[in-house]
């Protein structure tokens, strides 16, 4: 109990633990009050969720959700609430796959510039909302969802026939010209499955790593988060608030941007009508769940990526898959009340052992720590 106690890590474990057996318990109840056995549900859903076609289809959504949290952790990490990272990765994705398909260049230089693109794309946009907000103080929770229905207009009038647009071959969809092998990327085997998991899945690795160590081994990232806390004190110790704000938002819209790079690198090779959407939102809980600390934003993804995998046998069985946003639901509204628990109880126990180590040191001791 004693290291319980004093290890912060430890309590974040034990409140995501305790958050997801109230989800399962929550679960249980919605399936047992429609009649299923939650047990059984609970197995199909194992089952299922851990052949390895379903595991490489885990490990690629959970590629692309944790890109798409760290992306709103960012802006959490500054206080700002960067709503239109979707529209961002949307309107990246789009535009790098359309240079992708225009411009043919040697293998890494190719793949490289259509991941600088979205990236370039992804940063601009995001940084309207920062420019809004310290120049004339707009709020980044209103620009970014009317930058996010502004990118959904961009995006349906450049896709057009005669545009951006092209006829995807063997299919009726409209979508980018498509990409040429040399600006792929390969795919990794996964033992006894017919689907590959994401190359770039180490990107998404490299950018957590780089994530935790600018945000918490630089100045940079103490003066990010200083101003996130207060951007009066930050001001006052020589920080440029404003600057910091567009800086955040415009790394926040850099990392949206590689959210669809998994997926057009990997799979599709083109931006079509039926590219992936609503990833940013998803990422805002991930991150949430996650803590915005990059470990806990990979367990969140996972967990998040194998419950929508899984949820697809629930059909099969006449259950609603729809049970499973009642599970991430639970997970979401759980995880905010658990840690808010064992944030008040750590204080607790903080104040607890400072009282009993003054009253291990008597009145001198009492009288240094007033001194």
């Amino acid at each position: 109990m004693n290291r319980l106690k004093n290890s912060p890590l430890a309590l974040t474990v034990l409140a995501a633990v305790l958050a997801l057996v109230f989800a399962v318990a929550v679960t249980a109840v919605v399936l047992s009050a429609s009649g299923f056995d939650p047990l059984s549900t609970f197995q199909a859903m194992l089952d299922f969720g851990t052949k390895p076609d379903s595991v490489a289809n885990t490990l690629n959504r959970a590629s692309t959700y944790y890109l798409a949290a760290i992306a709103v952790a960012i802006g959490f990490r500054m206080n700002l609430f960067n709503i239109g990272v979707d529209g961002q990765y949307r309107l990246a994705a789009m535009l790098a796959a359309a240079a992708g398909g225009a411009i043919a260049l040697p293998p890494v230089l190719h793949q490289a510039m259509i991941i600088i693109v979205a990236m370039l794309v992804g940063g601009l946009w995001a940084g309207i909302a920062g420019v809004l907000k310290v120049t004339r103080g707009v709020s980044e929770v209103i620009s970014t969802i009317m930058l996010n229905f502004i990118a959904t207009g961009v995006i349906a009038v450049l896709l057009q026939k005669g545009r951006l647009g092209h006829q995807v071959a063997g299919s009726d969809n409209i979508g980018t010209k498509t990409i040429a092998p040399s600006g792929r990327v390969a795919g990794i085997p996964y033992p006894g499955a017919n689907l590959q998991v994401f190359g770039l899945i180490f990107l998404a690795v490299a950018v957590g790593v780089v994530f935790h160590v600018v945000v918490n081994r630089t100045r940079f990232g103490f003066d990010l988060r200083a101003t996130g806390l207060s951007a009066t004190a930050a001001s006052a110790g020589g920080v440029n608030a404003r600057r910091m704000v567009v800086t955040a938002m415009l790394l926040s819209g850099a990392a949206a941007g590689l959210i669809g790079m998994p997926q057009l690198l990997g799979a599709s090779y083109t931006y079509g009508l039926d590219f992936p959407t609503g990833l940013g939102f998803t990422g805002i809980g991930i991150a949430l769940l996650g803590r915005n600390h990059p470990v806990g934003i990979a367990f969140a993804a996972l967990l998040w990526s194998f419950l929508d995998q899984s949820s697809q046998i629930l059909q099969f069985n006449d259950i609603p898959k729809e049970i499973v946003a009642i599970t991430q639901a639970a997970v979401l509204l759980s995880v905010v009340v658990v840690y808010e628990i064992v944030r008040r109880l750590g204080l607790r126990w903080q104040q607890q052992t400072v009282a009993a180590e003054l009253a291990e040191r008597g009145p001198a001791g009492t009288k240094e720590v007033a001194a």
